[in-house]
């Protein structure tokens, strides 16, 4: 009895030790820490498998973020959308440089824009099958916070430690951060993409044929303007433009022995850039797209104001005469780049540059705003973000966020960001810097345009140039330049200090849930009288007072424009 109680006690201790072998040999897949214990102060310290096995590393930008090991082994899956003349980006240099510095191997998923459009719901809702991250997301206020809530998106504010351009650009520009935060729990979801160039507050600059106006000037059409005025800032009354557009109108201007296809002023209604709205300004009103403007602090809608009625009507007496080219509301951005070339038909135009839309820009000067029948003279501020959000996101599925965090925070290094946003160095830039450690452009390739090279070599989307970037990295392109150079000239001056653009803002679920209520409607109202308006000889009293009525009841403007300034007022607050 005894003996059997000694076999079984050794059966059991050899069990244990089996068992203890076993285990000890058995291979573990490294595991990411949690964000919370997982932190740059005790990561080096804790006995990390990334770190220990994977040499992960995130403190020294000249160094790889894993080692050899880790760059064979863990790879990255990430969904984006591409330009259609892009190369695919598993082929471009810029990412085979940056797997070069980094170690950190990335598997693009390329697709177009519009498939992206048509797949992105089935990609958040197929939990067994997403991708690590998607590049160009292009995700809203609404997405995040619903995405967020289900788990599904990593909390990149988690994981700065990791990220320290990210963090540094974070602390040093808390507004930025402002525009990033989910309100609902106060985390960063996504990844922006930021380029300063002070250009798209003001997308429109009104061009004018100099050829054509001296014409009309020798034929006494024009009064209290001389030929030697006509330069760039030229600021015209609206009297004296609507005599020279009736010239530009009467008249075979271009000499082809036809006076119907001369087109006095044009503009493309409703487009992003070279749209209607500056025209409002002769009545002193920064409108935009959406007619929403911060003016001291307040959220203001320009179609509450009468002066928006006084517009109208004068703008549509233009379209009536003739003066504003009809087509100007019906032609797409590409029509109307593709009408300017050949045969001057132009007489005045909206666009940021000339150089793209007319075969001669140097028949055209730029003009300074039009000074409206009171003597006003101010300029659209658009809406236009510099600062785009919701450019990348991480998918919660992701299994070492940290180190894919860490690769995107390489973005933003300025020298990085440059060839992101333009192409990279040995393609785009040469392999030496200037004297003052700038960014030096090689010269483009026989029968290749800039825009072409750019496209074809360059994937856009998360990067940081701003302000530090243009004066010790990398020049603003010579187009982007002379753009600026004119906004300075003719645009930038006649914004009032106390009018801004309304900047990307964070909302709260309830707020979202009345913005979907209501915004596409009344978006909607608007854009559907206001076309009718100005096509068909103006609004009368009572039209405006029905209009003003509806905006205080049934489209709730009241209600949006609160959700708008108490999102603002938190923007300010930070």
């Amino acid at each position: 009895m005894k003996m059997k109680k000694l076999l079984a006690l050794l059966l059991l201790v050899a069990m244990a030790v089996s068992l203890t072998a076993c285990s000890s040999n058995k291979k573990e897949e490294p595991k990411a820490e949690t964000p919370a214990a997982n932190t740059a102060e005790n990561t080096a310290a804790s006995a990390n498998p990334l770190v220990d096995t994977y040499g992960f590393q995130w403190t020294d930008a000249s160094a790889p973020i894993l080692n050899e090991k880790g760059a064979q082994e863990i790879a990255f899956t990430v969904y984006s959308s591409k330009n259609a003349s892009a190369l695919d980006y598993n082929d471009m240099k810029i990412m085979a440089d940056l797997f070069a510095a980094t170690n950190v191997q990335v598997n693009w998923e390329n697709v177009s824009e519009s498939v992206y459009s048509q797949q992105k719901n089935l990609i958040f809702g197929n939990a067994e099958n997403r991708p690590d991250a998607i590049y160009h997301a292009g995700m809203g206020a609404g997405e995040i916070i619903k995405y967020a809530k289900r788990k599904v998106l990593v909390p990149i504010s988690d994981y700065l430690d990791y990220m320290p351009n990210f963090r540094q650009l974070l602390e040093s520009r808390p507004d930025i951060k402002a525009q990033l935060i989910n309100i609902e729990d106060g985390k960063i979801y996504s990844l922006p993409r930021i380029e300063e160039m002070g250009l798209l507050q003001n997308p429109n600059l009104l061009f004018l044929n100099v050829n054509w106006t001296r014409e009309a000037i020798a034929a006494g059409a024009v009064d209290g303007l001389t030929d030697d005025q006509l330069k760039d800032g030229l600021a015209l009354t609206s009297a004296q433009m609507e005599q020279i557009l009736t010239y530009f109108r009467d008249h075979d201007m271009n000499g082809n022995g036809k006076t119907d296809d001369e087109r006095p002023l044009s503009f493309v209604y409703n487009n992003w850039q070279g749209n209607q709205c500056d025209l409002y300004g002769m009545f002193g009103l920064n409108d935009n797209l959406e007619h929403r403007v911060v003016v001291d602090g307040q959220v203001t809608y320009t179609i509450t104001d009468e002066r928006f009625r006084d517009a109208t009507n004068f703008i549509a007496g233009w379209v009536d005469q003739g003066l504003i080219d009809k087509v100007s509301f019906e032609q797409s951005q590409d029509n109307f780049l593709a009408n300017g070339k050949g045969l001057e038909t132009y007489g005045a135009f909206y666009w940021w540059e000339s150089e793209t839309v007319v075969s001669n820009p140097e028949n055209y000067i730029v003009c300074s705003p039009m000074i409206g029948p009171d003597g006003s003279q101010t300029i659209c501020v658009s809406n236009n973000p510099e600062i785009s959000t919701g450019e990348v996101i991480l998918f919660s599925t992701c299994k070492y966020p940290e180190v894919l965090l860490a690769y995107f925070d390489r973005y933003y290094d300025p020298v990085i960001s440059a060839q992101i946003n333009y192409g990279p160095i040995g393609i785009v830039y040469e392999e030496n810097r200037d004297d003052q450690g700038m960014l030096v452009q090689k010269p483009l390739p026989e029968g290749v345009t800039s825009d072409e090279l750019r496209l074809q070599n360059a994937p856009l989307g998360i990067i940081n140039l701003g302000e530090y970037a243009w004066n010790n990295v990398v020049h603003m392109e010579p187009r982007a330049q002379l753009r600026l150079e004119r906004l300075q000239l003719c645009a930038k001056p006649f914004v009032p200090e106390n009018v801004k653009p309304c900047p990307n803002l964070q909302f709260t679920l309830e707020e979202l849930n009345t913005l979907s209520n209501y915004e596409t409607n009344l978006n909607d109202y608007i854009r559907t009288n206001l076309i009718a308006w100005l096509m068909k000889g103006g609004v009368s009293d009572a039209a405006w007072q029905s209009f003003q009525n509806d905006l205080n009841g049934r489209v709730n403007l009241s209600g949006i424009q609160q959700v708008y300034q108490n999102a603002y007022d938190r923007y300010t607050a930070k």
